[in-house]
């Protein structure tokens, strides 16, 4: 390592999805829309629920949650973004960079462990339909979305304090449209085995385990659910999972996907562009699945809006 490379970090350059002036009014516009999309959506979907009676569940608590997270999930990438485009500004301050790169893994990692405890909801109404009640009782659900919380805050902080270890160098571009942890680590002038191996243990122990736990419900679900004799009960019991399957195959799919692709070649642009899919497009999508696939959330939304 070479001391007169190395600086003071003051700032970070995000150099967004496109350079091309031609594109920039496109892209807002794109990404502004899709954001108002995903803020409305969601935020119809916490009202319905909060204002009708009827959905004072387990089920619709851990739903207007989801849709809380997903709201901020976006908000932590898309609105910087378009603030750079509309100021012509790639700049990103050092301090600005670890903030957005904790709440951005906090309601990433967030929405993970929702998918997880909503699995398991199911698969208690489905599986103890007759204790369902007693199991998932209020107490019992505010434990798990605080664990869920206190999990995510953990891993995030780890996160943010490993980076603040590192000495940067000159080249200070992120070819990115946010601060993303691996493209930030890479930035770094000294050897980040420790960055790469807490980072392998928080994906191992908080990417895995709650896939596996969602596998392992849903694969109990499918086995009651082919034990109901009526075909008309067998609709039922998996109408009420379509919806969080959908939600879960386009997360953890897009996710995926990415960060496969991302480790298989070198970071570039490319990167970025399919980082959208579970940055803005999953979050913006969530709320259309939840409300076309159920009659008690459409009935709500109805009321809320006559």
């Amino acid at each position: 390592m070479d001391p007169g490379n190395q600086t003071r970090v003051s700032e970070f350059m995000l150099l967004g999805l496109s350079e091309e002036t031609k594109m920039q009014p496109l892209l807002f516009g794109l990404f502004l829309s899709m954001y108002l999309i995903t803020f409305i959506g969601n935020l119809l979907i916490i009202l319905a629920i909060i204002t009708d009676s009827h959905l004072h569940t387990p089920m619709y608590f851990f739903l207007s949650n989801l849709s809380f997270v997903d709201i901020c999930f976006t908000s932590t990438t898309v609105p910087k973004m378009l603030l750079n485009i509309w100021t012509q500004s790639k700049v990103i301050t050092y301090e600005g960079c670890l903030s957005q790169m904790y709440f951005f893994m906090f309601f990433g990692q967030l929405e993970n462990l929702l998918l997880t405890v909503m699995a398991y909801d199911r698969f208690v109404a489905i599986c103890h339909p007759l204790h369902y009640r007693v199991i998932m009782n209020p107490k019992l659900c505010g434990l798990l979305l605080l664990a869920s919380s206190l999990l995510s805050a953990s891993d995030s902080l780890l996160h943010d304090l490993m980076i603040l270890r590192l000495p940067f160098c000159i080249e200070l571009e992120i070819p990115h449209f946010f601060c993303e942890l691996n493209q930030v680590v890479q930035l770094a002038c000294s050897g980040t085995f420790p960055n790469d191996l807490v980072m392998y243990f928080a994906t191992g122990l908080l990417g895995v385990i709650p896939l596996t736990g969602i596998f392992f419900s849903y694969s109990k679900i499918v086995s009651t659910i082919l034990k109901i004799s009526s075909a008309s009960g067998k609709y039922k019991a998996f109408s009420t999972c379509g919806s969080h399957i959908s939600v879960v195959f386009l997360f953890y799919g897009t996710f995926v996907g990415v960060y496969l692709s991302s480790a298989a070649t070198q970071i570039s642009r490319k990167t970025a562009i399919a980082s959208v899919m579970y940055t803005v497009i999953t979050p913006m999508l969530n709320p259309f699945i939840y409300s076309l696939r159920n009659k008690d959330i459409k009935q709500a939304l109805k009321n809320l809006i006559s």
